[in-house]
């Protein structure tokens, strides 16, 4: 894992969740600044992603290898599910279905971080 993707994604994740929040308070629907910040927070997760395996391919592990990879996987997958459940909703609360999902991926990227510095003892 890497600590300045891990930063990035948070605040990428909390600036998306500012803008679907906003959205929310102005009674807007979701637009392409929501796109534009979800597919940005996409890209530094897919990146992360890609840098997580090679690691382990490489041979590192986290002790919890199995709790780490249901974190990787849902991490990645947080953000396009927000974005789908967003753009069905024809209403304003398109808005805090995006916040709520950023907040979500934010924490839990902390917590990969978290899992994969783990000492295992």
């Amino acid at each position: 894992m890497n600590t300045p993707l891990v930063a990035l994604a948070s605040v990428v994740a909390l600036v998306l969740a500012a803008l679907g929040g906003l959205s929310t308070a102005l009674r807007r629907r979701t637009g392409l600044a929501h796109l534009v910040a979800a597919g940005a927070l996409e890209a530094v997760l897919l990146v992360q992603l890609a840098l997580v395996a090679v690691a382990m391919a490489g041979g590192q592990r986290p002790p919890e290898t199995a709790t780490f990879l249901a974190y990787l996987i849902s991490v990645v997958l947080v953000p396009v599910a927000g974005v789908l459940w967003a753009r069905s909703e024809p209403t304003r609360w398109a808005g805090t279905v995006l916040a709520v999902a950023a907040l979500v991926v934010s924490v839990m990227v902390w917590r990969l971080l978290q899992l994969w510095e783990a000492t295992g003892a």
